[in-house]
């Protein structure tokens, strides 16, 4: 058996530090025969040589492969972490990304290999991507990952100032050749299929021409956010579904769907109107990781018809799931401090004194996340999450 181990340094300080005081280990078992597989997609990749159908032919294979899974945890920075991912894939998630990695800074500093990335046998399927604008650079990332995901992804989709000075993500569609040759750097060297995430063009003939073009360079599986580099606040602007069914008709590919998933009922709509093999949730999951099990958030599920509160689950008993991941799978606190603003947000607007004591904790301990916890409980504070009424579906019928 070999085993792959990524070491959780703890030499940082604070909120920088990982959530324990001894240095942890991740270690990834790879059976025997999972070895022999790697070795023999070398002979075989999933892209490489291959051209036109068998290329078609084998993104397909590799996608049923993984069960074709339907529901996803977008890519999100400091927030989409192994403990979260966890949690999600507990509440009905069926793949995840990791957050997006810097592949530069993956390849030069170790620990900041050892405090980004991590991973386990339960966390599959799994996209790790990466930031890039060199092709070398990304390969060398992405070679040190392949063994333990099911893609390698290449963000094309940020849209944030620290993109546009870095000259990546959603502002490499200003370079396409260079997205072309990142691509094809990956899709001719490595064992896994590489998948793309981008952003829509304001012009739908661009956006399709750049699908296509990320088609033939080698891409596996292509996610589209349907809002452009310009439309950043997703509250703001409504995600473009037609533009991903129109990138849906034009591909052959898998085609993953990003945008308006807020609750489960969004699912459904969103794979009925543009037929997208999947979809990503991001922000939404921040609040509510239950969300593809069918919870919603009181915005989504307070006098909804239908809806009922939930008496055993809600976010603060979400927080403590997480946080118990968290005890086996450390990552840095600024990541888990991110993690009780999203779920306690609502909470902490009932009781500002709770939520101004956690912003002057200098130094986060767990003892000291349960017993928030237990004060909120004990200061009445409850929102609850809301489920299907299943006795008034029932008798509906």
């Amino acid at each position: 058996m070999a085993t792959k181990t990524i070491n959780l340094n703890t030499e940082d300080i604070e909120d920088d530090c990982l959530c324990s005081e001894i240095t942890t280990t991740c270690s990834i078992p790879l059976e025997q025969k999972d070895v022999e597989e790697t070795q023999s997609l070398a002979l075989n990749r999933p892209n490489g040589y291959l051209k036109g159908e068998s290329r078609i032919e084998r993104a397909w294979s590799h996608w049923k492969k993984l069960g074709e899974p339907k529901l996803i945890v977008a890519p999100m920075v400091d927030n989409s972490e192994l403990p979260f991912r966890l949690l999600c894939r507990k509440y009905g998630a069926e793949a995840a990304y990791t957050p997006m990695l810097h592949s530069r800074l993956f390849n030069e500093d170790e620990k900041y290999r050892a405090m980004e990335f991590s991973t386990c046998k339960e966390d599959r399927p799994l996209f790790v991507q990466f930031c890039a604008n060199n092709p070398d650079t990304l390969l060398e990332a992405a070679r040190k990952v392949e063994p333990y995901c099911d893609y390698v992804d290449i963000n094309f989709g940020c849209p944030q100032r620290i993109a546009k000075r870095g000259n990546y993500g959603a502002f490499l569609m200003d370079n396409l050749s260079l997205v072309k040759s990142l691509v094809e750097k990956l899709a001719n060297n490595l064992n896994v299929p590489v998948s793309c995430k981008i952003r829509i063009f304001p012009n739908l003939q661009d956006t399709l021409s750049y699908a296509k073009m990320l088609e033939d360079a080698g891409c596996s599986l292509l996610a589209v956010h349907g809002r452009t580099r310009d439309e950043k606040d997703g509250r703001k602007f409504r995600a473009n579904w037609e533009a991903i069914k129109a990138v849906r008709n034009v591909v052959r590919i898998p085609v993953l769907a990003n945008g308006n998933i807020r609750h489960i009922d969004d699912v459904h709509s969103c794979l009925e109107e543009t037929g997208a093999d999947g979809v990503l949730s991001a922000d939404p999951l921040l609040e509510n990781p239950a969300l593809f099990a069918g919870y919603r958030t009181a915005e989504w599920g307070l006098g909804v018809t239908g809806m009922k509160e939930d008496d055993k689950l809600d976010q603060a008993e979400l927080l403590i799931e997480y946080l118990r991941f968290c005890e086996r799978y450390p990552v840095p606190w600024r990541i888990i401090r991110s993690h009780v603003h999203k779920l306690l947000g609502e909470w902490f607007r009932i009781q500002p004194s709770v939520r101004e004591d956690f912003n002057k904790q200098y130094k986060l301990t767990f003892e000291f996340l349960y017993d928030l916890v237990n004060r909120l409980k004990e200061l009445g504070v409850r929102i609850p999450l809301y489920v299907k009424d299943t006795q008034q579906a029932v008798s509906a019928n």
